[in-house]
């Protein structure tokens, strides 16, 4: 089964909306990002704040500077983009409990083109202090991450998908913990670490490995910030390499998250699958990835890489 992890946003939205402190803001696109469900169930607590995304941050900093939980949603282009200022000054300074649902974020927003391709999100937001950064990998988590967010105080920017991707964990076992990583597959000869959609294009790897003799621990970190130092540094200890992988630029998302907790704790090689400092193109999802080596593929030749730099 595949579902965009943004229809599970507009879900968990309509879910926890029967707490009266949830207030909703949406800059026009509200069918897009999925916030139209909790508007149908929620018509008073929603705002549609036109397109005017820089205004629709500071005004969800002054109703949460009233003691309400804010969601505020647009295209993670133009929540990161063009209301950057908003975030960090009006949201992120007073550490004021807005949660920012940034849909369409990376290239598989496909036909759209470079302008709402966001590549640079998870760079940008996570060197704001104060900032959480969630980057989900299925319906599940994506669910369970946003039950979270309204229980936790503070900014929060979690990052969504507009492509359906596969249902990777059961909803009945999988247990969403902040800041925590998860072991997707246990592995001895190579660790893949990845995030948001790209987890299922690793699992994919994996197996593709297996058959060919090459053990691949699997780990998703839908926590970018702040990242758990210890599941990295202890697969970096244990398998020796890594190879990390995200929808996203490879300077300064997650691949750089991972390099700067293993320069400080457990150097070991590391080799990263993104997008290499390029503006996205207009084209269907499926021929993007592959045009930007954010393949299975492209992970199984990186893996094969990064084992013969192994010591």
């Amino acid at each position: 089964m595949k579902i965009a992890t943004r229809e599970a946003y507009g879900a968990a939205l309509a879910e926890i909306g029967s707490d009266n402190n949830i207030i909703v803001l949406d800059a026009d696109l509200s069918k897009s990002t999925k916030t139209d469900v909790f508007k149908k169930k929620y018509p008073d607590r929603f705002i549609n704040m036109g397109i005017a995304e820089a205004n629709m941050m500071a005004v969800a900093a002054g109703i949460a500077s009233c003691g309400k939980t804010v969601f505020a949603s647009t295209f993670a282009m133009f929540a990161s983009g063009r209301a950057f200022e908003q975030v960090r000054n009006s949201i992120c300074y007073p550490q004021l409990n807005v949660k920012i649902g940034a849909t369409h974020a990376g290239i598989t927003v496909g036909e759209d083109g470079a302008s709402h391709q966001c590549i640079e999100d998870l760079a940008t937001m996570r060197v704001i202090p104060n900032m959480t950064v969630v980057c989900p990998a299925d319906g599940v988590e994506t669910r369970q991450a946003i039950i979270a967010a309204a229980k936790t105080e503070g900014p929060f920017y979690i990052r969504l998908a507009r492509l359906a991707t596969p249902v990777l964990f059961d909803e009945s076992t999988y247990k969403f913990e902040l800041g925590k990583g998860v072991t997707v597959r246990e592995g001895s000869d190579v660790t893949i670490i990845a995030t948001g959609m790209m987890v299922a294009e690793a699992v994919e790897a994996v197996e593709v490995l297996k058959q060919e003799g090459i053990s691949a621990r699997l780990i998703n970190i839908h926590t970018i910030k702040p990242i758990d130092k210890d599941i990295i540094v202890k697969a970096a200890k244990e398998t020796g390499a890594i190879v990390t992988c995200e929808e996203h630029n490879v300077i300064g998302g997650l691949g750089s998250a991972v390099a700067e907790v293993l320069v400080e704790n457990c150097p070991v090689p590391v080799k990263m699958v993104g997008v290499k400092d390029k503006f996205g193109k207009s084209g269907k999802p499926d021929e993007l990835l592959k045009m930007y080596g954010l393949t299975s593929k492209d992970i199984v030749s990186n893996v094969k890489d990064v084992l013969k730099l192994k010591k």
